[in-house]
């Protein structure tokens, strides 16, 4: 897939592990439409950037919304790429606490809604846009990123609602891939570890001396632009399909965090 020219979508584009994915396209000649509720910080980034970048409001749970951000970004140009970089949230707790009090229903929901459904909708409708692309010369029409994480494979104590949104989008991978085959649209799934994002907080020293130091090499949290550079290489590598890809310098999530 060629990067240059062609149209993307980046939701969660405003910040974090999406922003970064939003310069590396903008920076390979994309025309870049950043998709975000953080219509403050998503704003700002599209005038620094300039030409071929414009943000959209978006709530990847609303289907009008995302259809509308969607024809939005294929406006400039054939929309090719779609990265789905929502931006981490609460855990939610255990599912049964130790006074005996059971998970919050309501929070579990809303995490699958953001995290699971918000993802299936934005590869839903990004993945029917593609389909009324030419194809190129090797019968491609676009490519769809996911974001997991390592949690929905391993995920730790207080981390159920979480794993088994970031589980559930692991899931949908194949199954997806197989559905868009015919059309020439592919999707691949990137599960991240720890990368150091806003997501983590702002006293950078302390969340590396508590995740950076579990990781066995590089023994630092992950950058966003190597989650970015990631995107790129899949969007760029036609034959990568279907595929559930870690970024994590081979951390494996243990029950809990060690204590420092």
């Amino acid at each position: 897939m060629r990067i240059e020219g062609a149209g993307a979508i980046v939701t969660g584009g405003a910040g974090g592990l999406g922003e970064a994915t939003v310069r590396r396209l903008h920076a390979a000649g994309a025309h870049v439409a950043i998709a975000d509720l953080a219509a403050d910080k998503g704003k700002a980034l599209a005038d620094e950037l300039g030409d071929r970048a414009r943000f959209v409001e978006c709530d990847a749970t609303s289907e009008d919304s995302v259809a509308s951000a969607v024809a939005a970004a294929a406006e400039a140009a054939p929309l090719r790429i779609a990265a789905i970089c929502h931006r981490a949230g609460e855990a939610g707790g255990r599912t049964v606490r130790a006074d005996g009090k059971p998970h919050d229903l309501g929070v579990y929901r809303r995490t699958i809604e953001v995290y699971l459904v918000g993802t299936f909708n934005v590869l839903r409708l990004a993945a029917a846009q593609m389909m009324t692309n030419d194809p190129n010369e090797s019968g491609e029409r676009g490519v769809v990123v996911n974001t997991a994480s390592i949690a929905g494979i391993e995920g730790q104590v207080g981390q159920v609602a979480y794993s088994s949104a970031k589980g559930g989008v692991i899931g949908m991978t194949l199954v997806a891939a197989r559905d868009l085959a015919p059309a020439g649209v592919r999707v691949c799934t990137i599960a991240p570890g720890v990368f150091l994002t806003p997501a983590y907080g702002s006293n950078v020293e302390a969340i590396e001396a508590e995740w950076g130091r579990l990781v066995p090499f590089p023994n630092r949290m992950g950058r966003p632009d190597e989650y970015a550079a990631l995107v790129q290489h899949i969007a760029e590598n036609s034959y990568l399909n279907g595929e559930i890809i870690r970024i994590d310098g081979a951390l494996r999530f243990q029950p809990t965090n060690p204590p420092r």
